[in-house]
């Protein structure tokens, strides 16, 4: 893959370059502050891209702009979310295009290598990776809980899984459920969340992004 890497943080920075070419993949650029994202992003449209929310010159959000504003003009372009922090405004804004590939995680949930790579993988393919704490703090507020209201509570346990970007077999690992029981879920679920049966979207993304956002 051709990734990019945006975070101020000189070691930080460094160390995830390290760690990903360890494990055969490109670093095409890196970026230090908000600006120079947004223009890393849209020069080399790479395959995903690992960006901190804070970021200089104010270190406020420019780094989750920057993500906003490049796949404003580069849909569906692949954005994996580093931070020590959860911006809810923008953070839903970001997952509310309904492209998919996007994941948000926090730096204090990122363990080891494998799961880093992993998550990379699953943004750079289309699909969402998301830290189960970023997923807690965007649903604080009861809006989304009432959107969900039909939805069993396995229904519900399932689709979290789902938005932490784990595949029906990885599902049923943590659920012990087999795959054939997994794989009877996503449709009656799907259906409840008024999400059509068509080929225009990815309806396992589409699904994860009304679990994600207010109504």
């Amino acid at each position: 893959m051709r990734i990019l890497v945006a975070e101020d943080l000189y070691l930080l920075r460094d160390g995830m370059v390290r760690l990903i070419e360890a494990y055969g993949h490109e670093v095409v650029a890196t970026a230090a502050t908000g600006p120079e994202t947004l223009d890393a992003l849209l020069k080399w449209r790479p395959d995903v891209s690992v960006v901190d929310v804070r970021m200089p010159p104010d270190q406020s959000d420019e780094g989750l702009r920057a993500a906003l504003a490049a796949r404003a003009e580069v849909p569906g372009l692949p954005v994996l979310i580093l931070s020590q922090h959860v911006e809810q405004l923008y953070a839903r804004e970001l997952l509310a295009d309904g492209a998919g590939g996007i994941g948000y995680f926090l730096k204090e949930s990122v363990f080891d290598g494998d799961q880093f790579v992993d998550a990379l993988e699953r943004v750079a393919g289309g699909g969402t990776a998301m830290d189960p704490a970023v997923i807690a703090k965007l649903l604080g507020g009861g809006a989304a809980t009432r959107r969900l209201g039909g939805l069993t509570e396995r229904e519900h346990a399932v689709l979290a899984l789902m938005a932490e970007g784990l595949s029906n077999q990885a599902i049923g690992q943590r659920l012990f459920l087999s795959d054939s029981a997994i794989s009877k879920y996503p449709t009656p679920m799907f259906g409840k969340l008024g999400i059509p049966d068509d080929e225009a979207g990815n309806r396992r993304v589409l699904a994860v992004l009304t679990y994600l956002n207010n109504p």
